[in-house]
Protein backbone atom coordinates (compact mmCIF):
# COMPACT_ATOMS: atom_id res chain seq x y z
CA UNK A 1 0.00 0.00 0.00
CA UNK A 2 1.55 3.55 -1.06
CA UNK A 3 2.82 5.24 1.75
CA UNK A 4 0.02 8.28 1.12
CA UNK A 5 -2.93 6.09 1.05
CA UNK A 6 -1.92 4.73 5.02
CA UNK A 7 -3.74 7.86 6.57
CA UNK A 8 -6.98 7.40 4.58
CA UNK A 9 -6.88 3.78 5.21
CA UNK A 10 -6.56 3.72 8.52
CA UNK A 11 -9.26 6.51 9.37
CA UNK A 12 -12.49 4.57 7.61
CA UNK A 13 -10.95 1.69 9.06
CA UNK A 14 -11.11 3.01 12.75
CA UNK A 15 -14.32 4.51 12.22
CA UNK A 16 -15.99 0.87 11.83
CA UNK A 17 -15.82 0.56 15.61
CA UNK A 18 -18.94 2.31 16.25
CA UNK A 19 -20.67 -0.24 14.12
CA UNK A 20 -19.24 -2.87 15.60
CA UNK A 21 -20.17 -2.32 18.95
CA UNK A 22 -23.23 -1.42 18.21
CA UNK A 23 -24.10 -4.91 16.12
CA UNK A 24 -23.09 -6.79 19.37
CA UNK A 25 -24.70 -4.84 21.95
CA UNK A 26 -27.60 -7.43 22.18
CA UNK A 27 -25.51 -10.48 22.25
CA UNK A 28 -22.04 -10.10 24.11
CA UNK A 29 -20.68 -8.17 26.82
CA UNK A 30 -18.03 -5.36 25.77
CA UNK A 31 -15.18 -6.53 27.50
CA UNK A 32 -15.61 -9.94 26.68
CA UNK A 33 -16.38 -9.09 22.94
CA UNK A 34 -12.57 -6.84 22.84
CA UNK A 35 -10.68 -9.93 24.51
CA UNK A 36 -11.72 -12.64 22.57
CA UNK A 37 -10.86 -9.95 19.68
CA UNK A 38 -7.47 -9.54 21.02
CA UNK A 39 -6.53 -12.94 21.69
CA UNK A 40 -7.03 -13.85 18.31
CA UNK A 41 -5.43 -10.96 16.72
CA UNK A 42 -1.92 -12.01 19.58
CA UNK A 43 -2.15 -15.49 18.35
CA UNK A 44 -2.49 -14.44 14.38
CA UNK A 45 0.42 -11.64 14.63
CA UNK A 46 2.20 -14.53 16.50
CA UNK A 47 1.91 -16.94 13.90
CA UNK A 48 3.23 -14.60 11.14
CA UNK A 49 5.88 -13.78 13.77
CA UNK A 50 7.26 -17.32 13.70
CA UNK A 51 6.87 -18.22 10.23
CA UNK A 52 8.80 -15.06 9.09
CA UNK A 53 11.29 -16.24 11.99
CA UNK A 54 11.83 -12.22 13.26
CA UNK A 55 13.22 -11.77 16.41
CA UNK A 56 11.37 -11.65 19.82
CA UNK A 57 12.23 -8.61 22.37
CA UNK A 58 13.95 -9.19 25.82
CA UNK A 59 11.92 -8.90 28.91
CA UNK A 60 12.54 -5.45 29.79
CA UNK A 61 10.98 -4.95 26.00
CA UNK A 62 8.13 -7.29 26.20
CA UNK A 63 6.96 -5.69 29.59
CA UNK A 64 7.26 -2.61 27.72
CA UNK A 65 5.14 -3.85 24.76
CA UNK A 66 2.34 -5.86 27.17
CA UNK A 67 2.09 -2.51 29.32
CA UNK A 68 1.59 0.07 26.42
CA UNK A 69 -1.40 -2.30 24.60
CA UNK A 70 -2.72 -2.84 27.99
CA UNK A 71 -2.92 1.09 27.47
CA UNK A 72 -3.53 1.95 23.85
CA UNK A 73 -5.80 -0.93 23.15
CA UNK A 74 -7.33 -2.54 26.23
CA UNK A 75 -7.59 0.30 28.83
CA UNK A 76 -8.54 2.55 25.87
CA UNK A 77 -11.47 0.68 24.75
CA UNK A 78 -12.89 -0.95 27.53
CA UNK A 79 -12.84 2.64 29.95
CA UNK A 80 -14.56 4.25 26.53
CA UNK A 81 -17.37 1.62 26.40
CA UNK A 82 -17.85 1.23 30.61
CA UNK A 83 -18.47 4.77 30.22
CA UNK A 84 -21.50 4.89 27.93
CA UNK A 85 -22.74 1.83 30.03
CA UNK A 86 -22.48 4.28 32.68
CA UNK A 87 -24.60 6.68 31.39
CA UNK A 88 -22.16 8.96 29.28
CA UNK A 89 -24.00 9.87 25.68
CA UNK A 90 -21.94 8.47 22.85
CA UNK A 91 -21.62 11.83 21.28
CA UNK A 92 -20.11 13.18 25.12
CA UNK A 93 -18.07 10.00 24.27
CA UNK A 94 -17.33 10.69 20.96
CA UNK A 95 -16.19 14.62 22.10
CA UNK A 96 -13.69 13.19 24.84
CA UNK A 97 -12.02 10.87 22.44
CA UNK A 98 -11.18 13.64 20.07
CA UNK A 99 -9.05 15.61 22.67
CA UNK A 100 -7.16 13.10 22.21
CA UNK A 101 -4.67 14.84 19.29
CA UNK A 102 -4.04 17.51 21.84
CA UNK A 103 -3.41 15.94 24.57
CA UNK A 104 -0.54 13.71 22.85
CA UNK A 105 0.92 17.06 20.56
CA UNK A 106 1.26 18.60 24.30
CA UNK A 107 2.54 15.60 25.74
CA UNK A 108 4.98 14.99 22.59
CA UNK A 109 5.91 18.34 22.51
CA UNK A 110 7.43 18.08 27.11
CA UNK A 111 8.74 15.45 26.78
CA UNK A 112 9.85 13.80 23.03
CA UNK A 113 10.70 17.32 21.33
CA UNK A 114 7.92 17.77 18.57
CA UNK A 115 6.71 21.24 17.28
CA UNK A 116 3.75 22.77 18.29
CA UNK A 117 3.37 25.48 16.39
CA UNK A 118 0.39 28.13 16.39
CA UNK A 119 -0.52 25.99 12.98
CA UNK A 120 -1.22 22.74 14.77
CA UNK A 121 -2.65 24.72 17.07
CA UNK A 122 -5.17 26.64 15.20
CA UNK A 123 -5.52 22.81 13.01
CA UNK A 124 -6.31 20.70 15.95
CA UNK A 125 -8.85 23.96 17.23
CA UNK A 126 -10.90 23.81 14.55
CA UNK A 127 -11.15 20.37 14.15
CA UNK A 128 -12.73 19.91 17.83
CA UNK A 129 -15.06 22.07 16.80
CA UNK A 130 -15.83 20.30 13.95
CA UNK A 131 -16.22 17.36 15.93
CA UNK A 132 -18.69 18.88 17.79
CA UNK A 133 -20.56 19.71 14.98
CA UNK A 134 -20.70 16.40 14.20
CA UNK A 135 -21.72 14.50 17.36
CA UNK A 136 -24.35 17.78 18.03
CA UNK A 137 -27.35 15.49 17.54
CA UNK A 138 -26.15 12.62 19.63
CA UNK A 139 -25.61 15.72 22.22
CA UNK A 140 -28.51 17.66 21.86
CA UNK A 141 -30.22 14.36 22.43
CA UNK A 142 -28.85 13.45 25.79
CA UNK A 143 -30.56 16.36 26.88
CA UNK A 144 -29.96 17.70 30.33
CA UNK A 145 -29.61 14.22 31.57
CA UNK A 146 -26.79 14.56 34.52
CA UNK A 147 -23.33 13.19 34.24
CA UNK A 148 -22.07 10.63 36.45
CA UNK A 149 -18.73 10.54 37.90
CA UNK A 150 -17.94 7.59 37.03
CA UNK A 151 -18.57 8.00 33.37
CA UNK A 152 -16.48 11.00 33.26
CA UNK A 153 -13.74 9.43 35.26
CA UNK A 154 -13.36 6.48 32.95
CA UNK A 155 -13.67 8.70 29.84
CA UNK A 156 -10.89 10.43 30.58
CA UNK A 157 -8.90 7.66 31.85
CA UNK A 158 -9.57 6.07 28.17
CA UNK A 159 -8.24 9.73 26.17
CA UNK A 160 -5.09 9.27 28.94
CA UNK A 161 -4.54 5.48 28.34
CA UNK A 162 -4.56 6.09 24.52
CA UNK A 163 -2.31 9.29 24.28
CA UNK A 164 -0.09 7.39 26.25
CA UNK A 165 -0.01 4.23 24.65
CA UNK A 166 0.73 6.05 21.67
CA UNK A 167 3.34 8.10 22.88
CA UNK A 168 4.96 4.81 24.06
CA UNK A 169 5.17 3.65 20.16
CA UNK A 170 7.82 6.66 20.05
CA UNK A 171 10.14 5.18 22.38
CA UNK A 172 12.53 1.76 22.55
CA UNK A 173 9.46 0.09 21.91
CA UNK A 174 9.86 0.64 17.86
CA UNK A 175 12.98 -1.37 17.93
CA UNK A 176 11.03 -4.90 17.68
CA UNK A 177 9.06 -5.79 13.92
CA UNK A 178 5.71 -4.79 13.83
CA UNK A 179 4.66 -8.26 13.69
CA UNK A 180 5.64 -9.49 17.27
CA UNK A 181 5.37 -5.86 18.52
CA UNK A 182 1.72 -6.43 17.82
CA UNK A 183 1.33 -9.83 19.04
CA UNK A 184 2.50 -8.59 22.77
CA UNK A 185 0.82 -5.60 22.80
CA UNK A 186 -2.24 -6.89 22.00
CA UNK A 187 -1.60 -9.75 24.48
CA UNK A 188 -1.83 -7.03 26.71
CA UNK A 189 -4.82 -6.06 25.70
CA UNK A 190 -6.57 -8.61 26.51
CA UNK A 191 -4.66 -9.32 29.45
CA UNK A 192 -6.38 -5.64 31.39
CA UNK A 193 -9.80 -6.57 29.16
CA UNK A 194 -10.24 -9.95 30.92
CA UNK A 195 -9.01 -8.82 34.16
CA UNK A 196 -11.76 -5.93 33.70
CA UNK A 197 -14.94 -8.40 32.38
CA UNK A 198 -14.35 -9.80 35.65
CA UNK A 199 -14.29 -6.75 37.66
CA UNK A 200 -17.30 -5.82 35.84
CA UNK A 201 -19.10 -9.18 36.21
CA UNK A 202 -19.32 -9.71 32.81
CA UNK A 203 -21.07 -13.15 31.32
CA UNK A 204 -22.77 -12.45 28.31
CA UNK A 205 -21.17 -13.87 25.08
CA UNK A 206 -23.74 -15.61 22.71
CA UNK A 207 -21.60 -16.68 19.64
CA UNK A 208 -24.10 -15.60 17.22
CA UNK A 209 -23.80 -14.97 13.64
CA UNK A 210 -23.36 -11.40 14.26
CA UNK A 211 -20.83 -12.00 16.84
CA UNK A 212 -19.14 -14.12 14.84
CA UNK A 213 -19.11 -11.57 12.13
CA UNK A 214 -18.39 -8.67 13.83
CA UNK A 215 -15.09 -10.68 15.77
CA UNK A 216 -13.74 -11.64 11.90
CA UNK A 217 -14.02 -7.97 11.05
CA UNK A 218 -12.64 -6.46 14.71
CA UNK A 219 -9.64 -8.74 14.17
CA UNK A 220 -9.01 -8.17 10.51
CA UNK A 221 -9.97 -4.82 10.00
CA UNK A 222 -9.96 -2.53 13.26
CA UNK A 223 -6.58 -4.87 15.04
CA UNK A 224 -4.94 -6.46 12.01
CA UNK A 225 -5.87 -3.56 10.01
CA UNK A 226 -6.55 0.10 11.82
CA UNK A 227 -3.90 -0.38 15.00
CA UNK A 228 -1.02 -1.85 13.41
CA UNK A 229 -1.72 0.90 10.54
CA UNK A 230 -1.61 3.56 13.52
CA UNK A 231 1.58 2.70 14.99
CA UNK A 232 3.17 2.38 11.85
CA UNK A 233 2.05 5.96 11.34
CA UNK A 234 3.40 6.81 14.21
CA UNK A 235 6.60 5.15 14.41
CA UNK A 236 7.16 7.10 10.71
CA UNK A 237 7.01 10.67 11.51
CA UNK A 238 5.64 12.90 14.66
CA UNK A 239 3.22 11.11 17.18
CA UNK A 240 1.02 14.46 17.21
CA UNK A 241 0.73 14.27 13.35
CA UNK A 242 -0.24 10.55 13.01
CA UNK A 243 -3.05 11.00 15.57
CA UNK A 244 -4.20 14.17 14.13
CA UNK A 245 -6.04 11.64 12.46
CA UNK A 246 -8.70 10.41 14.84
CA UNK A 247 -10.40 13.80 14.06
CA UNK A 248 -11.94 12.54 11.60
CA UNK A 249 -13.18 9.20 13.28
CA UNK A 250 -16.65 10.73 14.98
CA UNK A 251 -17.07 12.60 12.02
CA UNK A 252 -16.81 9.51 9.40
CA UNK A 253 -18.58 7.31 12.09
CA UNK A 254 -21.95 9.75 11.43
CA UNK A 255 -21.72 8.77 7.91
CA UNK A 256 -21.67 4.96 8.67
CA UNK A 257 -24.20 4.86 11.19
CA UNK A 258 -26.68 6.95 8.27
CA UNK A 259 -24.96 4.24 5.99
CA UNK A 260 -25.89 1.37 8.23
CA UNK A 261 -28.69 2.56 10.84
CA UNK A 262 -30.44 4.77 8.85
CA UNK A 263 -29.52 7.56 11.43
CA UNK A 264 -29.97 10.59 10.53
CA UNK A 265 -27.59 13.20 8.66
CA UNK A 266 -27.79 16.77 8.56
CA UNK A 267 -26.41 19.87 7.35
CA UNK A 268 -24.99 20.71 10.21
CA UNK A 269 -23.15 17.25 10.80
CA UNK A 270 -21.36 18.10 6.98
CA UNK A 271 -20.41 21.14 8.06
CA UNK A 272 -18.66 19.43 11.24
CA UNK A 273 -16.65 16.67 8.92
CA UNK A 274 -15.67 19.64 6.50
CA UNK A 275 -13.87 21.45 9.82
CA UNK A 276 -12.92 18.29 10.69
CA UNK A 277 -11.19 17.63 7.52
CA UNK A 278 -9.76 21.16 7.11
CA UNK A 279 -8.50 21.16 11.09
CA UNK A 280 -6.87 17.82 10.64
CA UNK A 281 -5.38 18.62 7.46
CA UNK A 282 -3.80 21.97 9.08
CA UNK A 283 -2.64 19.73 12.33
CA UNK A 284 -1.10 18.08 9.86
CA UNK A 285 0.91 20.14 7.96
CA UNK A 286 3.79 22.84 8.60
CA UNK A 287 5.88 20.63 10.52
CA UNK A 288 7.73 17.61 8.56
CA UNK A 289 7.83 14.33 10.08
CA UNK A 290 10.58 13.18 11.86
CA UNK A 291 12.79 10.24 10.72
CA UNK A 292 11.10 6.96 11.11
CA UNK A 293 12.44 4.25 13.34
CA UNK A 294 13.36 0.76 12.25
CA UNK A 295 13.02 -2.30 13.47
CA UNK A 296 16.41 -3.78 14.73
CA UNK A 297 17.76 -7.37 13.73
CA UNK A 298 18.72 -8.22 17.38
CA UNK A 299 16.63 -7.26 20.11
CA UNK A 300 17.32 -7.45 23.83
CA UNK A 301 15.80 -6.19 26.82
CA UNK A 302 18.89 -4.92 28.62
CA UNK A 303 19.73 -1.35 29.01
CA UNK A 304 23.14 -1.37 27.53
CA UNK A 305 21.97 -2.70 23.82
CA UNK A 306 22.97 -0.46 21.39
CA UNK A 307 20.46 -1.26 18.96
CA UNK A 308 17.42 -0.24 21.37
CA UNK A 309 19.50 2.78 22.63
CA UNK A 310 19.95 4.29 18.78
CA UNK A 311 15.82 3.43 18.25
CA UNK A 312 15.48 5.23 21.39
CA UNK A 313 17.56 8.99 20.36
CA UNK A 314 15.93 7.86 17.40
CA UNK A 315 12.35 8.27 17.89
CA UNK A 316 12.64 11.16 20.46
CA UNK A 317 16.62 12.22 20.90
CA UNK A 318 19.51 13.97 19.22
CA UNK A 319 21.73 11.48 18.74
CA UNK A 320 24.43 11.37 16.64
CA UNK A 321 24.94 7.40 16.13
CA UNK A 322 24.45 5.73 12.76
CA UNK A 323 21.55 3.63 12.40
CA UNK A 324 21.34 -0.18 11.72
CA UNK A 325 19.19 -2.12 9.32
CA UNK A 326 16.22 -3.53 10.08
CA UNK A 327 13.29 -5.40 9.31
CA UNK A 328 10.22 -4.22 7.65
Amino acid sequence: MPKRCAPLVFVCLWSTGFIVARSIAPWADPCLFLTARFAVTALVLAALARSFGLPWPGMRLTLGHLAAGGLSNGLYLAAGYQAVAFGLSPGLMALAGALQPPLTAFLAAMFLGESFSFRRAAGMGTALAGVGLAVWPALAASGETPLPPAALALAGGSVLAATLGALAQKTGLAATDLRPAGALQHCGAALVTLVLAVVWGEERFVLSATVVTALAWSVAGLSLGATTLLVWLVRQGEAARAVALLFLVPPLAAVWSWVFFEAGLDALQAVGFALALGGMALARDGTGPSRPVRANRRQDGGMGNRGWETAVRRAGRESGAPGRPGHR
